[in-house]
């Protein structure tokens, strides 16, 4: 009893498994590209369609787009002539595109480690830059430029210790008044002088 219950369900999965499963995308654009590379010819699209399905079994359904896909990859040549379209794809423009495009990664691959070296010197040259800054105070150049604003400094300093004893000396004329007086009243400390 339960092998004509059985029965239906075992027959529907073995009809579905004896089903050949179709080609996918890429196997039948790889099929295509090995049709053209093995014939080395010029074709139409209605050449195609018959051809593809007997020899590398592309449904005829199905040739136009994967032929387009080829074409709109540059992969397969398409030139129209008249009314007609033809189509071509010889192994040597093959090789080349595939030499490019090795190139190409190269090329990028090339440009992705000297990126990375400009980052690392970068780095780097932040680093020697902030080393340079530490010991800034000890450049020459900076030294002198220090000394020279000091001298100014100095100066100009010692010019209004000159200005001070010139008011202190005429008030003291003109007023009379005593010299430790005018320090108080005006802040000057007793040891005021000039920088030496």
């Amino acid at each position: 009893m339960w092998k004509l219950f059985l029965w239906p369900l075992h027959s529907s999965i073995a009809s579905r498994l004896s089903k050949k499963k179709g080609l996918s995308a890429e196997e039948k654009r790889t099929r295509m590209m090995e049709l053209f590379f093995e014939t080395k010819d010029v074709f139409q699209l209605r050449d195609l369609e018959k051809l593809a399905p007997r020899e590398k079994g592309i449904t005829a359904m199905s040739v136009k787009e994967v032929l387009q896909s080829l074409v709109d990859d540059g992969m397969v040549d398409c030139e129209r002539i008249g009314t007609s379209n033809y189509y071509w794809a010889f192994p040597s423009k093959a090789l080349h595109a595939r030499k490019r495009k090795l190139e190409v990664l190269n090329s990028q691959e090339e440009r992705a480690m000297l990126a990375k070296e400009l980052s690392s010197f970068r780095d780097q040259r932040e680093q020697l830059k902030a080393e340079v800054e530490k010991y800034r105070e000890c450049d020459p150049q900076v030294v002198e430029e220090i000394r020279q604003a000091n001298k100014v400094a100095k100066e100009a300093a010692n010019r209004w210790t000159d200005n001070i004893f010139a008011i202190k000396s005429w008030a003291k004329r003109k007023f009379g008044f005593e010299e430790n007086k005018i320090d108080k009243n005006f802040g000057i400390p007793e040891d005021f002088d000039y920088i030496d």
